[in-house]
């Protein structure tokens, strides 16, 4: 049973501007001349944590991470102007070129994989490896399960409270503009009920057992409102893509080494949208822990992950001696 690696403290952090708005927050750890890796917070609208830089051996990998427009640290924090997943993308490949890195391993978890996926597609020559964790296939289907048609079902109670948050007496299904208009348009006390309503049912299917409401405040801050319209901007734009877009192009991805790794227990992702990314990627490793949900923890999922990261670096190694 693999663990993290310990804690370590980061040998550079900066800002990068990325256009005349934006400034991403970046940091390097590990080996300066180990294998490059980038990690792809989920979100939208999350950020990077300490753990986050423990799935990698420090003395084999350069780890590369870096929040997103709008998130953690990046500034203007909440910004949601010049902030699309074509934006983010092209990000993503100017933290790159910035580096002056060749090739690097994506390593995405939820909305992380599925910039992963995206990113690979959009620069196949500049990625050597994808490790996925909880893919999020950003598809109508996708959205309307966490949002309507679904994880309602397993946490009937919780819904019905966002449904009252929201002040929603319709059907599930057209809740969503609803919580829109009140997130976006309404006044200050509609946007943060809106805000502290979804941000508890995101946490409830999330987390599952593991959810505690009393952590959570009574009554939004600034920052989680900020924050719950981010998320809640690329959901209303769905993420700014075509349906289906990600199968639709993992043709041209065949030949990248990649790793499936998703929990049966996830009720953000459902297990289909791993399964079906497999259909999309035969060669791809693909890994299904039956006791595993959404988040990165566990000694399951922890496992899986931190034993694919020492997988592909020793098979990169082992490539380069060659």
């Amino acid at each position: 049973m693999k663990h993290l690696y310990p804690e370590l403290e980061p040998y550079s952090s900066y800002l990068l501007d990325v256009d005349e708005l934006h400034r991403v927050y970046i940091e390097e750890c590990g080996n300066p001349d180990g294998l490059p890796v980038i990690y792809l917070h989920g979100g939208p609208a999350s950020g990077c944590k300490p753990d986050h830089r423990c799935f990698f051996n420090p003395e084999v990998y350069r780890i590369v991470l870096f929040d997103q427009r709008g998130c953690g640290r990046s500034q203007p924090f909440g910004a949601l102007k010049n902030n699309t997943t074509q934006h983010l993308l092209e990000d993503i490949e100017k933290i790159r070129q910035h580096l002056n890195i060749q090739q690097w391993i994506l390593f995405g978890g939820s909305w992380g994989a599925t910039l992963a996926l995206l990113y690979a597609q959009q620069h196949r020559h500049a990625v050597s490896a994808m490790i996925l964790r909880g893919s999020f296939l950003a598809r109508e289907a996708d959205l309307s399960w966490f949002a309507g048609n679904g994880a309602n079902y397993i946490y009937p109670e919780m819904w019905e409270q966002f449904m009252s948050a929201i002040k929603h007496n319709g059907d599930s299904l057209s809740a969503m503009p609803t919580f829109f208009d009140n997130l976006f348009t309404g006044n200050a006390q509609q946007q943060h009920d809106a805000a502290l309503g979804w941000s508890i049912w995101g946490a409830q299917v999330a987390l599952g057992n593991e959810f505690d409401l009393t952590g959570f405040p009574e009554r939004a801050d600034a920052a989680m409102l900020k924050q719950v319209k981010i998320e809640a901007h690329y959901a209303k734009h769905r993420y700014f893509l075509d349906e289906n877009q990600i199968l639709d192009n993992c043709d041209c991805i065949q030949d990248v080494p990649v790793t499936i790794i998703h929990g049966r227990q996830d009720l953000v992702c459902p297990l289909q949208a791993a399964w079906s990314l497999h259909r999309a990627l035969p060669k791809a490793l693909y890994i299904c822990l039956p006791n595993s949900g959404h988040i990165a923890s566990g000694e399951d999922m922890i496992n899986a992950l931190v034993s694919a990261t020492d997988r592909i670096a020793a098979q990169q190694q082992d490539t380069t001696l060659d």
